[in-house]
């Protein structure tokens, strides 16, 4: 990109005049400053809520597992038995 010299800097001014007029540029100055100084207003606030919440890190809780026996049996060796359809059934049986 290159450099911006004065004679482009009173290029951009000249058509920033004809743009606005005269007689506008003084409210447009004070708006731009006005927003400005709340953009800024805005950082100040939230620099200062971030600081006044003051989180901490939650800290990691190491969980250890149950010990396990020797003479039980792991869950992946486990044997379900088939289901039939009379055991699956929703509907429950009348009771004498």
């Amino acid at each position: 990109m290159p450099d911006i010299g004065p004679a482009e800097i009173v290029i951009i001014l000249l058509v920033i005049v004809l743009l606005f007029g005269g007689a506008k540029l003084p409210k447009l100055a004070r708006s731009l400053g006005s927003a400005k100084g709340e953009f800024e207003k805005g950082l100040k606030e939230g620099e200062k809520a971030s600081k006044e919440l003051d989180v901490k890190p939650v800290e990691a809780i190491s969980v250890e597992a149950p010990p396990v026996s020797s003479d039980a049996t792991p869950a992946a060796d486990a044997v379900i038995p088939p289901t039939t359809p009379a055991q699956t059934s929703a509907t429950p049986e009348p009771s004498a």
